[in-house]
C-alpha cells in the first residue's frame, strides 16, 4: 500500500476495475488510432495483440511484463528476444507496434518527416527515411557515375542524365500508382507494408546496371563470354542484398516491418519469379499471393510492358533528348483500376485509353529509331566493348576480402560490382601499362571521333529475323558477296571479316512480333469490374500490321580509307540483293558506280558487261541507276546489267 495522500494505482492491487464494453472494447484493424494508446494498460494492449493475430502466449509475456501502451516506442527486436518470442511473432509484432506508432501523433517527439526532392520531370517528390537510408549508401550513390543512355551521351549533348535521378523517379512514380489503387479500391487491402515494398522495388530494380548502362549486359558480356545469360535484374537482386548486409540495414528494415518474405517480394518485383520454370507451381511468386498479383505489374510489367519503370524513362530521356513525350501516365494512373481477370488480379484502363496505349508505345519506339540506337551512338558503344574487352585481363577491381576481380568477373562479386561505374572509362584512359595500349587507342579514337564508318544499312525481309549472334556470320557472308577478281579489276581491295563490323538493330514495341495492346484488358465506364479486349479495328485502320523490324547496319573499321568503303558498299549491295533486304540506304559513302552483279551470271561476263549502268537516267543512293517508282526491295528495284 502507497502513503496516505499519495496517489493509488489499482493496478498495483492487481484488480481489475470494472469498466463498460464500450471502455473495454479495442480499437479494430478498420479504426484510425488516436495518442489514447499511450493510456492502453497491459491487459488492453495484450488483448489488442490477441486480435491481431498474435498468439496467446506472446501476448500474455507482454501482459505479464506490465508493458503498457506508453512503453510501445521502447520495444525492440533485442527485448522480444529476451523474452524468447520466436523469429516469425517478432516480425509481426514489430509491423503491428510500427503500425500504431505511425497512424498515431507523438506531440512530444518530433514528426519523422520525408525528404524533399526537386525533379525537373515529376516536381517535388518525397520520399520516405528508409528509402534516404538506402538512397545514402555507396551501392546507391554509385549510380550517379551511370549514364541512363550510355553511348547516346556521345551524341545528344543533353543526354547527360543518369540511373541515379530515374531510380528515384521510378520509385515516386510506383508509390502514385499503388497509392491511387490502395484509394481507389480499398477491398484490394493494400497495407502500409505493401507499398513500402513497391517504393523499394522501384528505388532498387537499376542497381545491377554496369558502366553505360545496358551497353555492359546486352553487348560487353555477351562478347567476353558467349554462353552467359547474366542480366542486370539478377545483379540489381544480389545488390540489394549486399548493400542490406554491408550497412547494416536489418534492424532498420525490420522496424518498419519489412520481413524475408518481403525481402523476397521485392526481389520478385525487379526481377521476376524465382521458380519461373517450374511448371508444377501454379503460381510462380513467392513474396505475394495471387490475392495481389496486381502488385508486381507496377515496376516490371511481364505480361504488358505497360509500368512505371517506362513511364519515367519515356519522360525523363525526352526531357533530356529534346523530343515530345506523346504518353501521359497520369491519366493512366487517374484511369487504373484492379479486375478480376482469368482468376488473376490484373490493372486494366478504360477502353478510351486504348489510343493512348498505342502512342505510349509509338514513343518506345520513336525513341528506339532517333535516340537509343542512333548509329554513331551504337557504334561508340561497340568501340567502349572492343576497349574494355581488350582490358579485361589486364584490369582489376578490388572484390571481397581482397581479391582482385576482372570486369566480367565482377558481376558476380557485389563488392568489386560496387567500383564499376562509368569512371572505368577514364581511368583505362588515363592508364600507363603496356597491357592496355590497345584499349587506350579506340577509347582516344572515341574521344576524337575517330569512329568506324556506318557504310550502309537496310531492313531485312518481314519472314527472316536474325539474332544479334548472327552479327559475325553476317560480316563474313557480306565480304565475300561479290567476287575478289570483281573487286580487283576494278582496283578495289578485298575485304576481310575484320574490315568490318555489321550490328543487327530490331526496333519493336517491345514484345517483339506481337501487339503488346493485345495482352492489356480495358473496362467501360458503365461496367467498371468487368474486364475485356479491345479489337484492333475498334481503334484505327492505321495502326501497324508489324510489331517488329530489324535494321542490318554494315560499318568499316577504318574510316579514313575511300576505297575499303567503296569496296563495303558494293558488297553490301550485292548481300542485300541475295537475301531480299530493302534497298540499302547511304551512310554517308563515297558514290559507287559500278552495277551489282545478276545472281545468274557468270562473275567473269557480269565484269566485261557491267561498265554501263541499266537505267541511266535515275540515280540511286550508290550511284547505281534504278527506275522511278520502283518496287521496294534491291532484288526487285535493281536492274542487273549483262
Amino acid at each position: 500500500m502507497k502513503r496516505r495522500g499519495s496517489r493509488l494505482d489499482i493496478n498495483d492491487l492487481g484488480i481489475t476495475p470494472y469498466m463498460s464494453p464500450a471502455k473495454k472494447r479495442c480499437p479494430s484493424p478498420s479504426e484510425p488510432l488516436s495518442v489514447q494508446h499511450k493510456s492502453w494498460r497491459p491487459s488492453h494492449l495484450a488483448s489488442y495483440l490477441r486480435r491481431h493475430g498474435i498468439d496467446n502466449d506472446v501476448a500474455s509475456k507482454f501482459e505479464g511484463e506490465r508493458v503498457k501502451g506508453e512503453h510501445l516506442s521502447e520495444i525492440n527486436d533485442d527485448m522480444l528476444k529476451e523474452w524468447d518470442v520466436p523469429l516469425g511473432q517478432r516480425i509481426e509484432l514489430m509491423k503491428i507496434i510500427n503500425n500504431i506508432l505511425d497512424e498515431t501523433v507523438d506531440e512530444e517527439a518530433p514528426p519523422r518527416l520525408p525528404k524533399v526532392f526537386n525533379d525537373p520531370v515529376h516536381g517535388h517528390i518525397e520520399l520516405d527515411s528508409l528509402l534516404m537510408r538506402i538512397i545514402d549508401t555507396p551501392q546507391f550513390q554509385r549510380l550517379r557515375d551511370i549514364k541512363q543512355l550510355g553511348g547516346t551521351y556521345f551524341v545528344f549533348p543533353g543526354a547527360s542524365h543518369n540511373r541515379f535521378e530515374h531510380s528515384i523517379g521510378v520509385s515516386h512514380l510506383a508509390g502514385c500508382l499503388v497509392g491511387k489503387l490502395r484509394q481507389r479500391q480499398p477491398s484490394l487491402k493494400i497495407n502500409d507494408v505493401d507499398v513500402l515494398c513497391v517504393k523499394l522495388a522501384g528505388l532498387c530494380h537499376d542497381l545491377g546496371h554496369g558502366p553505360f548502362s545496358h551497353m555492359f549486359d546486352a553487348q560487353f558480356i555477351p562478347m567476353v563470354d558467349s554462353q552467359s545469360d547474366w542480366r542486370h535484374e539478377d545483379a540489381s537482386v544480389n545488390m540489394l542484398r549486399h548493400m542490406i548486409e554491408v550497412n547494416e540495414l536489418q534492424q532498420a528494415f525490420f522496424e518498419r516491418g519489412i520481413s524475408e518474405q518481403d525481402v523476397i517480394f521485392i526481389e520478385e518485383m525487379i526481377a521476376g519469379p524465382q521458380h519461373g520454370q517450374d511448371s508444377d507451381r501454379d503460381w510462380k511468386y513467392e513474396g505475394r499471393g495471387k490475392d495481389k498479383s496486381f502488385l508486381y505489374e507496377i515496376i516490371a510489367n511481364k505480361r504488358t510492358g505497360i509500368d512505371v519503370d517506362k513511364w519515367d524513362y519515356f519522360a525523363r530521356d525526352c526531357h533530356h533528348l529534346g523530343i515530345a513525350n506523346m504518353f501521359d501516365y497520369r491519366r493512366f494512373m487517374q484511369f487504373a483500376r484492379v479486375i478480376e481477370v482469368e482468376k488473376t488480379l490484373r490493372i486494366c484502363t478504360r477502353d478510351k485509353e486504348v489510343g493512348n496505349l498505342y502512342d505510349m508505345f509509338h514513343t518506345r519506339d520513336a525513341l528506339h529509331r532517333r535516340a537509343y540506337q542512333h548509329k554513331t551512338s551504337n557504334i561508340i558503344e561497340t568501340m567502349i566493348c572492343e576497349a574494355f574487352s581488350k582490358a579485361n585481363d589486364h584490369f582489376f577491381l578490388p572484390g571481397k576480402d581482397g581479391k582482385k576481380v576482372k570486369m566480367s568477373e565482377a558481376i558476380y562479386d557485389m563488392a568489386a560490382y560496387t567500383h564499376l561505374s562509368d569512371r572505368v572509362f577514364y581511368t583505362l584512359l588515363a592508364s600507363t601499362e603496356p597491357e592496355l595500349k590497345e584499349t587506350r587507342q579506340i577509347l582516344q579514337a572515341v574521344q576524337r571521333r575517330h569512329l568506324y564508318r556506318c557504310v550502309s544499312q537496310s531492313n531485312a525481309p518481314t519472314e527472316k529475323t536474325f539474332s544479334t549472334f548472327d552479327a559475325p556470320r553476317l560480316a563474313r557472308a557480306i565480304v565475300k558477296a561479290v567476287p575478289e577478281s570483281y573487286l580487283s579489276e576494278r582496283h578495289l581491295p578485298v575485304l576481310t571479316e575484320g574490315d568490318v563490323c555489321v550490328q543487327i538493330v530490331n526496333f519493336s514495341y517491345g514484345m517483339r512480333h506481337e501487339d503488346p495492346i493485345d495482352r492489356m484488358r480495358f473496362y467501360q465506364k458503365d461496367q467498371p469490374n468487368k474486364a475485356s479486349k479491345v479489337r484492333r479495328e475498334q481503334v484505327s485502320r492505321m495502326l501497324p500490321d508489324n510489331f517488329l523490324e530489324q535494321n542490318i547496319r554494315l560499318y568499316i573499321r577504318d574510316s579514313q580509307d575511300r576505297d575499303k568503303q567503296r569496296s563495303a558498299s558494293w558488297c553490301f549491295q550485292q548481300w542485300c540483293v541475295e537475301n531480299d533486304c530493302t534497298t540499302p540506304r547511304d551512310g554517308g559513302d563515297p558514290d559507287i558506280s559500278l552495277t551489282p552483279l545478276k545472281m545468274s551470271q557468270d562473275p567473269t561476263e557480269a565484269m566485261q558487261s557491267s561498265q554501263t549502268p541499266s537505267y541511266p537516267d535515275v540515280p540511286n543512293a550508290f550511284g547505281g541507276r534504278a527506275t522511278p517508282n520502283a518496287p521496294s526491295t534491291v532484288s526487285q528495284r535493281l536492274r542487273f546489267s549483262g
